[in-house]
């Protein structure tokens, strides 16, 4: 697909899946935050994000809560959450404007979601991770102007884009940025040839919402012929040492289920603090489906709580309590 190709398809799924129809299953947003699209101006390119805000005052209608949301934030620095998406680097942003509005919210915290740049020829995996990486630089480098608290950050990321997320917390460790958290739900965290040795690939092959042929698939148009896999999969990291603490939450009818699991396994190896969380007889993507599987529910009030801790913790990521 060409550039202009992708930009209609974007265009058209984030329509798609704001449908009345598509939100009986993903969740309508959360009515405590104001959410809009903005670009950053990035080196070379600009990069669309959906931005969340918390509302303060209700009953206003929507555009005067977002303005108030943008005062609020301007008077009091809030902390920062960055979302990449899921969707096997095709989705789209919008299906997750449940969960990243509600933590918006109930936080509260400014939750920007990366709408990173989609699989094509010349468009391969490590593109999308520099989007994860270049996208928080960015916010954190004009905290000040976007009512950011530089002290107060964490990242989230679902399946593919938790994947972005692993490899942007491990480049801010590299770059001396400290975050307070970092949150991988049923993570891909294997692009090599090893992705498909696990047990839980070959036992939920068949998965409802996720298939070794999607996985293939979408390895091959991941990872061009000449690029190194292992330097985009966070599973095969040299050093997972001294990074954020990590809530890993794994699905258990997932094909990616031992990703998530031997990830967590590696962070603690590392001496990285990790929570596991599995949530019994629920597959891929199900925290992007709170309308028809009712276990996103316990998910999300997790990920918030663990959220809520981290950045209200003093003394910085890694402090006492941090898991």
């Amino acid at each position: 697909m060409t550039a202009e190709e992708l930009a209609a398809y974007r265009e058209a799924e984030n329509h798609r899946r704001a449908s009345p129809a598509m939100r009986a299953i993903t969740g309508m947003p959360d009515p405590g935050a104001a959410v809009d699209w903005q670009e950053l101006a990035l080196p070379g390119r600009r990069l669309p994000v959906r931005v969340h805000r918390p509302v303060r005052e209700r009953g206003a209608d929507r555009a005067d809560r977002a303005d108030r949301a943008e005062r609020a934030d301007r008077a009091e620095p809030l902390p920062l959450v960055l979302h990449v998406h899921g969707g096997g680097f095709v989705g789209t942003a919008v299906q997750c404007d449940w969960i990243t509005s509600r933590l918006a919210a109930r936080l509260p915290a400014l939750v920007v979601s990366v709408e990173h740049r989609l699989l094509a020829p010349d468009t391969p995996l490590s593109a999308a991770v520099d989007d994860g990486w270049d996208a928080l630089d960015h916010l954190v480098r004009h905290a000040a102007h976007r009512g950011i608290d530089p002290t107060r950050i964490a990242v989230f990321g679902e399946s593919c884009g938790a994947l972005i997320t692993a490899l942007t917390a491990v480049r801010a460790r590299q770059a001396g940025l400290p975050l307070r958290a970092q949150v991988l739900v049923n993570p891909l965290a294997d692009v090599t040839g090893a992705m498909f040795d696990h047990p839980s690939v070959a036992e939920y092959a068949q998965s409802p919402t996720l298939t070794v042929p999607q996985l293939r698939l979408l390895q091959r148009l991941a990872v061009p012929s000449g690029d190194d896999p292992r330097a985009l999969s966070p599973l095969h990291a040299d050093q997972l040492a001294g990074l954020a603490p990590a809530l890993v939450v794994v699905p258990t009818h997932d094909p990616l289920a031992d990703h998530g699991r031997r990830y967590a396994e590696r962070l603690r190896a590392a001496g990285t603090p990790a929570r596991l969380t599995e949530f019994p007889e629920t597959t891929h993507a199900f925290l992007s489906m709170p309308a028809v599987v009712p276990q996103a529910e316990a998910a999300a009030a997790e990920i918030t709580t663990f959220l809520r801790d981290a950045l209200d913790r003093p003394g910085g990521p890694g402090g006492p309590g941090s898991l």
